[in-house]
C-alpha cells in the first residue's frame, strides 16, 4: 500500500494523521498515513528500511533543520529557508533517493496574507526553530521587515523578550508564535510577551493549532487584536505535500 508518514518527536499533537486518513477515506483512496515518532533523527534510516512502500513523509518538531544531512537534494525554497517539512523518496531498484521541500512557506503564506492590511508591514517573529525558519523566508520574499526574538539571541536581527520595549510593540504589528509553547498537553503555556502592551492594530498568528485557540491567541484577544490559529496552514501545506509526493520525479 502506498504509505506517507510524519516524523518528528513526540507526535501527540499533531493532526496530520487523521487529517490524511480522513482525507484518503473521503477520496476513495488506497492509501496510509503513519505517525513515526522517532527519538533521534540518527533513526531515519532504519525507518526507511522498515517501510519500503514509504513515498514521502513531512517532518515536524524537532528535525526540520535536522533532516537536511540525510536529503539528497533540497528545493530552492527549502534551500533558501534551511529548513525542511517535506520529502520525497523515490526508489529504483536497490537505490533510494530523497528530496527536501518546505511547504510550511506556502502554507503560512496562503493563510496569513489574507490578514494582512496596510499597516502591517513589520513583524516579530518568535522562536528560532525550523518553523521559524519558513515564516522568516515568507516574510523576505514578500518584503516585510521582521525581528527575530528568542531567549537567547544568536542571530542578527534578533532580540530577547526582554529587550521588547513600547517602541517595539507599537512599530511592530505582526506577531506570529512559531515556537511549540502553548502546544497540548501543555495548553497553559505562551510565550513571554509583554501582551499589556498589544492593541487591536496587531495581528497574533500561532503557528500551533492544538488547541484551537492558545494562551498566546486569548492574551492577544483581550487586548482587542486580530488573532488566528495554524489550522489553515496546516491543511494549505499539506495539501501541497500531497501533490508533491504525486509528482513525476525527473532527475
Amino acid at each position: 500500500m502506498r504509505t506517507y508518514g510524519l516524523i518528528g518527536f513526540p507526535l501527540g499533537h499533531s493532526f496530520s494523521r487523521s487529517y490524511f486518513t480522513d482525507k484518503f477515506l473521503r477520496e476513495g483512496k488506497e492509501e496510509q498515513y503513519l505517525n513515526l515518532e522517532l527519538e533521534a533523527i540518527s533513526r531515519l534510516p532504519e525507518v526507511l528500511e522498515a517501510h519500503p512502500d514509504l513515498a514521502g513523509f513531512n517532518v515536524t518538531i524537532p528535525y526540520k533543520q535536522q533532516v537536511i544531512p540525510f536529503l539528497d537534494r533540497l528545493d530552492p525554497v527549502a534551500a533558501g529557508a534551511g529548513a525542511v517539512n517535506t520529502v520525497r523518496v523515490i526508489r529504483s531498484g536497490d537505490q533510494r533517493f530523497l528530496e527536501g521541500f518546505n511547504t510550511d512557506v506556502y502554507g503560512f503564506w496562503a493563510s496569513v496574507s489574507p490578514l494582512l492590511g496596510p499597516g502591517h508591514r513589520k513583524a516579530l517573529v518568535l522562536g528560532s526553530g525550523g518553523a521559524s525558519a519558513a515564516v522568516r523566508y515568507a516574510f523576505h520574499e514578500a518584503g516585510i521587515e521582521f525581528l527575530l526574538v528568542s531567549r537567547q539571541p544568536r542571530e542578527q536581527n534578533s532580540i530577547s523578550y526582554a529587550g521588547l520595549t513600547p517602541q517595539i510593540m507599537e512599530e511592530y504589528s505582526i506577531i506570529i508564535n512559531a515556537t511549540p509553547l502553548g502546544t497540548f498537553p501543555r495548553i497553559e503555556d505562551s510565550p513571554p510577551l509583554p501582551y499589556h502592551l498589544v492593541t487591536p492594530r496587531h495581528l497574533l498568528f500561532d503557528l500551533v493549532y492544538n488547541p484551537a485557540e492558545t494562551r498566546f491567541m486569548a492574551l492577544g484577544r483581550q487586548q482587542g487584536a486580530t488573532v488566528q490559529n495554524g489550522h489553515d496552514m496546516l491543511i494549505f501545506q499539506a495539501e501541497r505535500a500531497y501533490e508533491i509526493w504525486n509528482t513525476p520525479f525527473f532527475p
